[in-house]
């Protein structure tokens, strides 16, 4: 090779060259580019519509009793009866402003009740004034009157994704589908509310009471898990082609498959076009608070939400998405802050978590809706995680794979440690129908100050699984949990065994509370449980390989409440510790575990 000028001294390899190489031997480099093109500012042209210029007036506000948090009683903040209803003011400044070639939709200080979702288009900004507290009615008709599908009986309908299932469902009440160049942004004290935990007009029911316990005297068949009847008996109408065989495995043999929890799934299972798979009403999947579908260029900072019906941010399909400075204060079922589904370029920074479920959880589409490919590109940073399920999490619905993710200074913070504590930091789950993959995975600097959950969450095997019941603490009490046998009863098609590797976790530090007369830190430091063999149901024997290349380094994990068995691991090959320190005992060695 020539050596020239752009050659490095005693290298032989071109400056471009050896760069990209040292890119590739630090992920950092990898997190800065990526942090770098998510943090480059959006621009919008500089003229305000305010709401009140179209109409909107502020609400009246007061407390009545409802759901503070899942299955919790107490008093919640709701508009009073016959406030105006300043929806038709938010959709026309959005309008007018779109129409204008962008600028700024402003929602002034005050209480202000939205009777219908805000729909946002491209180069608009819409920002929450100081003190603005937007409410979503909590009507479910509401959202099934303005979409732009007509389903009939199921209302106007938007496209939509259920747990990462494609549908055709109520309108989140943040929405916006294939838009460029968006913001939704608030200053210090703003809030979007979802009333989750409100009663519903004339009834004891709630959105939280889709599913769960439901409230005393609310109907009980509005709920997701319940068979419902305007689902069809057999799957032969909507997918005609499918072999008997087929069709008796996607159905499961039991009569629970007609809920709507399980029907979407099994909708997406046999190949159902989502044109056909029509939610909306007399259906009970709740709909997200806030769900971008295909957009690029989009900023959310600032405000704070609470009362989600469902999942409180849902990207779908995005590119460059920054994420940052978001308060979410939302304790309902699968309240989850921030799931990114199949999206590339993501920067999460500066956000606060006390959420009902997963504080993060990045996912790529659920049984054959993986056309959006995997979730790449993440950015997680300088984030505080109060409550949850898992702190940082991986899947459940990951078919489509995700790589790439890079984890920094974060910390657990776990707050509410003495009665609602984060139950894992570091969390992966799986299962052999999610499947996909997960490789390059980097986190460093973790704090815990008060530790995880210290109680163990032993999960439900199959029968006759390889692993014994209540041996693997793998749904909670661990600070990193890998699950690759998540909830295994939960789906029928269980024919894509998942692929883990290249996971690297450095600086974790632990801290203890006070257990009865002990301190801390968690149940168990590591729970590391690779696919299972005995939970496969396809055909032949696939090679169910193990979780690979794995290491953790530089940590403290603190005090076991497990001392005698401080982690468990189960088909995973060349788990490296270097300079781990578990219960004041260091450990530097190499771990594999091969299935009998």
């Amino acid at each position: 090779m020539r050596v020239g000028a752009g050659v490095m001294a005693g290298a032989g390899l071109p400056l471009g060259v050896t760069a990209a190489v040292a890119a590739v031997l630090d992920p950092w480099a990898e997190a800065e580019a990526i942090v770098a093109r998510c943090s480059r500012p959006l621009t919008f042209r500089p003229q305000d519509f305010a709401i009140t210029a179209y109409g909107a007036q502020p609400c009246q506000t007061g407390q009545v009793d409802g759901f503070v948090a899942y299955q919790k009683q107490g008093m919640v903040s709701a508009p009073l009866s016959g406030s105006p209803d300043c929806y038709p003011a938010i959709k026309a400044a959005i309008e007018a402003c779109h129409a204008a070639g962008g600028g700024r939709v402003v929602i002034p200080a005050g209480n202000w009740l939205s009777c219908g979702p805000m729909v946002l288009r491209s180069n608009v900004h819409v920002h929450l004034a100081a003190g603005a507290h937007l409410y979503f009615n909590n009507n479910p008709l509401d959202y099934a009157r303005d979409g732009d599908i007509d389903c009939g009986p199921n209302g106007k309908l938007v496209i939509s994704r259920w747990q990462s299932n494609d549908c055709l469902n109520y309108s989140p009440m943040v929405y916006a589908y294939g838009q460029d160049n968006i913001a939704l942004t608030g200053e210090a004290g703003s809030v979007l509310d979802g009333m989750g935990g409100v009663p519903f007009k004339d009834s004891k029911d709630c959105w939280w009471g889709w599913t769960g316990r439901k409230p005393a005297d609310a109907p009980a068949g509005d709920h997701q898990g319940e068979i419902n009847p305007r689902n069809p008996a057999t799957l032969d109408q909507l997918a005609p082609s499918l072999s008997p065989a087929l069709r008796r495995q996607i159905e499961g043999g039991r009569a629970a498959w007609r809920s709507d929890h399980y029907f979407l799934p099994a909708l997406s299972e046999a190949g159902v076009p989502v044109a056909r798979r029509v939610f909306g009403i007399g259906h009970f999947l709740r709909p997200c608070m806030i769900q971008l579908i295909g957009c690029s260029n989009v900023l959310l900072e600032g405000y704070q939400v609470q009362g989600a019906p469902f999942w409180l941010h849902h990207p779908v399909n995005c590119r460059n998405v920054r994420f940052r400075n978001v308060q979410m204060n939302s304790l309902g079922p699968n309240s989850d802050g921030f799931d990114p589904d199949g999206c590339d370029h993501v920067l999460i920074e500066g956000c606060t978590f006390n959420t009902g479920d997963d504080c993060i959880a990045i996912k790529s589409g659920k049984n054959l809706d993986t056309q959006f490919g995997p979730s790449r590109n993440i950015v997680i940073q300088d984030c505080v995680m109060n409550s949850g399920h898992g702190g940082v999490t991986l899947g459940s619905e990951m078919a489509a794979g995700i790589e790439n993710i890079y984890v920094r200074n974060i910390e657990f913070r776990n707050l509410h440690w003495a009665g609602n504590p984060l139950w894992t930091a570091i969390r992966l789950k799986t299962n052999m129908n999610r499947g996909g993959y997960l490789r390059h995975f980097y986190a460093r600097d973790l704090a815990l100050p008060n530790g995880v959950k210290t109680a163990p969450m032993f999960s439900k095997r199959l029968p006759d699984a390889e692993v014994a019941p209540d041996t693997a603490s793998s749904g909670g009490g661990a600070v990193i949990v890998f699950d690759c046998d998540y909830a295994p009863q939960d789906d029928v098609m269980r024919i894509r065994p998942p692929q883990v590797s290249d996971v690297h976790i450095s600086g974790i530090r632990a801290g203890n509370v006070q257990v009865g007369s002990t301190l801390h830190s968690c149940y168990q430091a590591f729970v590391l449980l690779g696919p299972l063999a005995s939970s496969y149901n396809g055909e032949g024997k696939p090679a169910i390989l193990p979780i690979t290349n794995v290491s953790i380094s530089d940590s403290d994990f603190g005090e076991p409440f497990n001392s005698h068995q401080p982690w468990f691991i189960h088909n995973i090959k060349g788990l490296k510790l270097a300079n781990v320190t578990i219960s004041g005992k260091r450990y530097n060695l190499e771990l594999s575990a091969t299935p009998r």
